[in-house]
């Protein structure tokens, strides 16, 4: 089979490798589409170590092949995968927080992953798709569960004020976990203008410019205005922490969700003297009464128009180095490039 590598930055090539073999509990997916992420781009550009193995977490197909033992899934299914591998044994896995796994293995980052005709995916890690569901927005489950995750976290409270720092697709999925849990107004700040634009689309009460002005347009706004939670989903090398440390209001929340490839700044004193809560938002969970990615799944199937408008690049698996390419120039109108095996 065709399995993508990373051998240098801004390099992805193909190669020839063995069609995985499921063992006992596992499952072969054949992958239909695989989303590139933004954490991906971080190591395409050279800010992090690209992975050793084939690459790609965000993806969805159809099951191959079920190994031993394998129950709750058939060949044919159609599945969205929770790309985490762990013991299922520590303290963390028994209460439902396997992203804190000490043993935690993320397929796409140290298992190979979804840029390829198949993936060898543990069984409990797979989520059916609701009928009819195209596979390209199953892909879309795992960046949305992410902010589902950041929004339970917060929490994200009914008539809350939320204001999300960046548009990329983590940053306007965001927004629409927010406004599912009962915001009445989301705020977010956009780079680009077909950012601004989806944004809008989505729902965003104001879209503040990622500029100097828009910077102080938004502190005004936030003024008379005060913020409940703000979600930081740019990551890189910014000051976006310090950022949302300064716009919530005394006693608020900020939750971070982007990748940082250097030590941000951080205003300890505005966080001492406001009690601002900052948390990290690791994943996704299955605490409470449903996963992270079964939430994600139900809003994909309430906002099937709205998924379909984040997708607006979609490429063949031979095409991946033009998919990234793509996908790290926003430039050429990027939101979510897909590559479809």
């Amino acid at each position: 089979m065709r399995a993508a590598f990373c051998p240098a930055p801004g390099t992805l090539d193909l190669r020839d490798v063995p069609d995985p073999q499921p063992g006992a509990g596992e499952i072969v997916l054949r992958v239909r589409a695989c989303g590139i992420c933004g954490s991906d781009l971080h190591w395409f550009r050279g800010a992090l170590p690209p992975p050793a193995v084939c690459p790609g977490h965000e993806f969805a197909g159809t099951v191959a092949h079920c190994g031993a033992g394998v129950t709750g899934v058939r060949e044919g299914d159609a599945i969205a995968v929770e790309p985490l591998a762990v013991c299922r044994e520590c303290s963390y896995c028994r209460t439902g927080r396997p992203q804190l796994c000490p043993r935690l293995r993320i397929l796409g980052l140290q298992r190979p992953g979804g840029f390829a005709d198949f993936a060898l995916v543990p069984a409990y890690a797979a989520f059916r798709l609701p009928a009819g569901m195209p596979f390209e927005h199953g892909a879309l489950c795992e960046p949305l569960a992410v902010c589902v995750h950041a929004v339970r976290l917060a929490p994200v409270a009914l008539g809350d004020r939320v204001l999300i720092l960046g548009a990329g697709s983590v940053g306007l999925l965001a927004l629409v976990a927010a406004r599912a849990a009962g915001a009445s107004e989301v705020l977010i700040t956009a780079r680009y203008s077909h950012q601004a634009d989806m944004a809008r689309r989505l729902g965003a009460g104001k879209v503040f410019a990622a500029t100097d002005d828009g910077q102080r347009e938004c502190a005004a706004y936030a003024a008379d205005h005060p913020i409940d939670v703000a979600i930081e989903s740019v990551g890189g090398s910014g000051a976006t922490i310090a950022e949302a440390v300064q716009l919530v209001r005394p006693g608020g929340t900020v939750a971070v969700l982007g990748i940082f490839s250097s030590a941000p700044p951080l205003p300890a004193l505005p966080l001492v003297a406001k009690e601002v809560r900052l948390i990290g938002a690791m994943l996704y969970d299955r605490t409470g009464s449903r996963p992270d990615f079964a939430i994600a799944l139900e809003l994909l199937e309430q906002h099937r128009d709205l998924a379909a408008a984040l997708i607006t690049h979609r490429l063949g698996l031979d095409a991946i180095q033009s998919a990234f390419e793509t996908a790290s120039d926003r430039r050429r109108g990027a939101i979510k490039v897909t590559v479809a095996p």
